[in-house]
This record gives C-alpha cells, structure tokens and sequence, in this order.
C-alpha cells in the first residue's frame, strides 16, 4: 500500500475533465417536475424562461452519463483546484479510534466553499447565451459569493436575495459579494410583488431560502437578458459538483483506500450529491457497498421528518413542481438556525436515493453539538470549518467513536464543504454559551405539511 499523506492533492492533469450524471445509473429515476399551471410533466423548452437553455437540458437529461467540462471552466477550476483529501490523523488520535478518517476540503477558494464548483459552470453556460446579468437567492452566503466571483469573471451582472436572518448575522459576506460587483437585497424585500406579499403577511420575518428563491425568480422573469439561477437542489448543480466525488475517488485509489462510510451534510444537496456520486454509482451497479449518510440541522429535519411529495421549491410557488423530501414551501427555519442547510426541501435526485434505500441513513443533530464538533475539529486540524460542514465532522466523530466501541477498522470520508471564517457570530454565540437549540415540534411542522400541493 502507499504511505498514506495527510493531505494528497492531484495533478492539474489528473484533475476529472467530464461531470458525473448520477440519474444514468439510476434504477430508478426521481419523478419529473410538474409545470404548476398543468401539474403536467414539465418540457425542457418550458424552463427557457427561467434558465439558460444548456442548463435545462442538462436538468432534464436523464441518460447521458458523462458531461464533458467546458475548457473555460476547466481554466477556472484550475485556479483552485484538484482540491486536497485530507487525513485527520490528530482526530484519529483523540478520538483513539482504529478508523481511518478522510475529509475532502472544499475550502480553498476565495468563496471559500464547493459552491464555486457549480458558480462557474452556470455563469459561463449564461455567458456563452449571450446573456447579460443572473440573478439568485442564497442562504449562508457561500453560493451567493461564489456566483459574484463566477459573474466577475464572466462580465455578467449578478443580483442576488440573501435571507435576511443571515444578512443581518454574516455583513463581511455581504462586503465579499459587493466587492466582486454583486448588488445584494436583504429577503423578503419591497424591491419584488412576492417580497412585499411576504411582508405585508409577516413584517418582522427572517426569510427562508424558499422566500429568497420566489424574488430572484421573479427579477429574472422580468429582466430582459437575465436568468434565473440556484445553487443547490437542481440535477443540474449535483451534476457540476460531481467533481468533488470524482477526485475524492481518484486521490483514495492513489492512496489504497476505499471509503466504508461517505458522510455529508445536507440542506438542499449539492455538496452531499457531489461527493457520493461516483461511491453511490459503484453501489448502483454492484461494484461495491459503501455506507452514505446525511447529517441535517435538527431545526430543519426535511429528511428525517419531511413528508416525500411534491412540492414547489418557493415560497412564492411559482416554481415548478418537484417530489422531494419536504417541510412545505412556506417552512421558515427557527431565527436561532445558525449557518445554512435552511432550504425546505431535499434534492430531488437524494430524495429519490433515500426513499429507495441506497442512501442509507438520515440524521439530524442540534446546533450545539455541530458547534462543539466544529471547535475540536478547528483545534486539532488547524481549520476553522464552516456550520454546514460540521454537520458532517459531527457524523464522521460519532461514526469513528462507534468503530471505536466495535474495534471495527472502517475508512470514513466526509465532505468539508468550506471555511467558518464569515460564521463568527455563531462561534461566539457557542463559546459564550448563548446559543440555544431548537427542534420544532411536530405542531410546528403540521401546517407545512397540510399546505402540500394536491397531485394525483
């Protein structure tokens, strides 16, 4: 076997130059979304409107198994990536643990997150259209950061809805976005129709991604050569980020290794789908059968005590139709919720992969043991990891603490999503012992589920 680094990053020519479709391998595939006029299949040419058009071939194709990497996005990829697999040896020791822990580390960019992997994929299929501005929503910031640095480099004007509770916690994400050219709206806002229903309803909300989502949409419908776009949830983006499972399986065969256990946080997806997608291929077809585990904030559980149905992906309920694991469009997250995994629904393609039993297991964890996990990571592998990443430091401790107990060797792999850097507020809140935990009750998350959509 060769000796194990603790950090192995590829070469730029070892770096994957074809996206993963997962859905090709699928036994079977997610349920279609539904136009909401019709509650019909929705076409391809049906989300021109709202998408580039090579976006919403690339969300509606189900088949085609490898995308090749546009060379202009390779470029940029290059400025930052192949990203490092790392081994926590230090938390192998603390933990006295016989297992061996990996985390792929998606933090070394200016966005500091995996979010930019899907940012300049979309910005450049937007550019190659000859449009000229994009709009989003975005809930920590990351994705919101990303895609004004991915504009700025593509010369494309960028507005993008930032959930007004995160708005108000994270300002230096707001300064980042503004420094990259971006302009930035606290959500809901008076500047759309939606925004001022919202508020009219709820003046003193905190917003959700649902509501931030609804905003960008409708700015983009009614902005001549401007589309809409999203940062996580769509087949689209879990395809762009691909990449990150992609190069965490090459580095692992360099290396002798083969994870048991691959551990991600989960909100909408994206960084979840990205990293298992080529283990959860190999267990589609039988090569192998890795353990795939979804860690999600106690205070926004879509996966452990969502109902699978359809549902729209705004609060606004302009969107399309889609079945996932959800709370219901109008779910706002607790105003205590720190960091992101805030969306109401689950990815379509995850949603389908665990109602089906191929991902494995859903759990959820409270704030406050992500934020002692985030401080023990942050002491003994010298990086401060982001909220939503700790979600997932949070699983891959009590999944080497198990092995542990059973003197079971198992490999584990963990997504690192980004850095915390922008989180202080949270941090600060935990180590002064003022954050508190929420877990809604099921009374709170009854009048979600009752305003489900009716389909037959």
């Amino acid at each position: 076997m060769t000796k194990i680094p603790h950090r192995l990053i590829l070469t730029e020519d070892q770096m994957p130059k074809q996206w993963y479709n997962l859905r090709a391998d699928m036994k079977e595939q997610p349920d279609p979304l539904l136009n909401p006029a019709t509650l019909k299949p929705i076409k391809t040419e049906e989300l021109y409107p709202i998408f580039c058009e090579e976006l919403a071939k690339q969300e509606t194709d189900c088949t085609t198994r490898y995308f090749d990497i546009p060379e202009p996005v390779l470029d940029l990829y290059k400025a930052y990536r192949p990203s490092p697999l790392c081994r926590a040896y230090n938390l192998e020791k603390y933990l006295d643990t016989p297992a061996h822990i990996y985390y792929k580390f998606e933090g070394s960019n200016t966005s500091g997150s995996h979010k930019l992997n899907s940012a300049v994929a979309q910005a450049y299929y937007a550019k190659e259209q000859g449009l000229t501005s994009l709009t989003t929503e975005t809930g920590a910031g990351q994705w919101g950061t990303a895609l004004a640095e991915a504009c700025s480099y593509f010369g494309l004007d960028l507005d993008v809805f930032m959930v007004k509770g995160s708005y108000n916690q994270k300002p230096y994400r707001k300064a980042v976005m503004q420094t990259f050219g971006a302009n930035v709206v606290a959500s809901p806002s008076d500047t759309t129709r939606v925004g001022r229903a919202i508020l009219a309803n709820d003046p003193d909300t905190t917003g959700s991604l649902g509501c931030a989502i609804s905003e960008a949409i409708e700015k983009a419908t009614t902005t001549p050569g401007c589309r809409y776009v999203l940062g996580s949830v769509l087949n689209q983006v879990l395809l762009h980020q691909s990449i990150i499972g992609l190069e965490s399986k090459a580095a692992m065969e360099i290396i002798g290794e083969y994870p048991d256990v691959v551990i991600g946080c989960a909100g909408g997806g994206s960084n979840l789908g990205g990293l298992i997608a080529p283990f959860m291929q190999d267990k589609l077809l039988g090569k192998a059968n890795p353990h795939f585990i979804a860690v999600e904030p106690a205070s926004c559980p879509s996966l452990t005590r969502g109902r699978y149905a359809y549902d729209f992906c705004d609060t606004g309920k302009v969107t399309p139709l889609a079945r996932m694991y959800t709370l219901g469009s109008g779910f706002i997250p607790s105003a205590n919720h720190a960091g992101g995994l805030r969306y109401h629904g689950m990815s379509p393609i995850l949603s389908k992969l665990f109602h089906d039993g191929y991902l494995d297991e859903a759990r959820s964890v409270e704030q406050t043991k992500v934020f002692e996990a985030a401080s023990l990571f942050a002491r003994l592998e010298t990086i401060l990891p982001a909220p939503e990443s700790s979600h997932a430091i949070r699983g891959a401790i009590d999944e080497a603490i198990r092995c542990r107990e059973a003197g079971e060797k198992k490999v584990i792999l963990f997504g690192l999503t980004g850095t915390g850097y922008f989180d202080m507020t949270a941090y600060t809140s935990y180590l002064e012992h003022t954050m508190s935990d929420y877990i809604p009750t099921d009374e709170d998350l009854q009048p979600g589920f009752d305003s489900l959509p009716k389909v037959d």
